[in-house]
């Protein structure tokens, strides 16, 4: 799972088996896509066709055919073995374990070290045996290039979201707290609480070294946000006819809160932000997601000498009417 060089196309079901699937059983390839792909490994040398781009993508077998005989697309992780022991892993009280998991829960990659780890489920030394370990059950997917790993899809997502809430870390329950609160603020259009908690979360994640780059405020929102699988779909980059959306939330169809579009700001007003997202038209883009869309502005003001750098403003609009 770490690097299976020739073996990469038995690992799981390669990309052009899975479309054959979906023909045959008419269902929606990029449905599947999103839910149980996410695995890439570099081709090495496979014969195989999806070797163009240089790296195969690899579809969870498992769940992909139960997807196909059961016509629905939802997480059947749960049934497996391992989902037992997620619960175990991720609440080791290791240092850094419980922010690194918010992180990748947020859709944030981050660096793991794989060499040290002793290849069974038992002798844990740190964080990176953890992760490691969660690489080699599925949970994670490793880029062999970049030494990162990220959760690999949407059934993944969801096992994450349903273990976190079980867990008694007392770290991680602060974290739970404070992005069910944050979610709380926006919806309610508490813009200066969700300054605040933005301000506060962005100085105590943040390194001296990176804290006034533009990609460290983005990073910063997704893991303030992380509880979002609840009730929302998390995109980022959406496409509207006139640009992109920094960060968008979507409610689920069981979830009654709106649309939440997060445009963020580095040394310019959040108002500009807002006036952004209205100028490129990007609630048009969200019609038919129960009307009512926050426009969330954030901007960081690296210049300002006071202690307060970051400004929020919410607006919320109806594109029903």
């Amino acid at each position: 799972m770490v690097n299976p060089r020739k073996f990469s196309e038995y690992v799981g079901f390669t990309e052009a088996e899975v479309l054959a699937l979906c023909k045959k059983n008419n269902i929606d390839f990029s449905l599947m896509k999103k839910w149980y792909d996410g695995y890439s490994f570099l081709c090495n040398g496979n014969s195989i066709d999806t070797c163009d781009s240089g790296f195969i993508s690899i579809y969870n077998p498992n769940s992909v055919m139960k997807a196909v005989y059961n016509k629905s697309l939802e997480s059947y992780w749960s049934q497996s073995s391992s989902a037992d022991n997620l619960l175990n892993y991720i609440s080791r009280d290791y240092s850094g374990l419980s922010k690194t998991i918010a992180e990748l829960i947020g859709g944030i990659e981050v660096k793991v070290d794989t060499l040290d780890f002793q290849n069974d489920l038992t002798s844990f030394s740190g964080k990176d045996d953890i992760l490691t370990l969660l690489i080699h059950l599925g949970y994670l997917s490793y880029n062999f290039q970049t030494g990162t790993v990220h959760i690999p899809n949407e059934e993944i997502k969801l096992e994450f979201q349903r273990t976190i809430r079980k867990t008694t870390h007392e770290e991680t329950l602060l974290r739970l707290r404070q992005s069910d609160q944050l979610f709380m603020d926006t919806i309610e259009q508490n813009a200066d609480a969700v300054a605040l908690q933005i301000e506060n979360l962005h100085r105590e994640e943040c390194s001296p070294l990176h804290y006034n780059k533009e990609d460290s405020l983005r990073s910063v929102i997704k893991l303030a946000y992380y509880t979002y699988k609840d009730n929302y779909l998390q995109f980022e980059e959406l496409p509207s006819a006139l640009g992109y959306a920094d960060i968008v939330y979507l409610p689920k169809k069981k979830s009654d809160w709106p649309a939440l579009v997060i445009e963020l700001k580095w040394n310019k007003t959040a108002k500009t932000a807002i006036d952004q997202i209205k100028s490129k038209h990007y609630p048009n883009a969200l019609k038919g997601y129960g009307g009512k869309i926050l426009l969330v502005g954030i901007s960081y003001d690296k210049d300002n000498d006071s202690d307060k750098k970051h400004h929020c403003l919410i607006e919320c609009v109806d594109t029903s009417e």
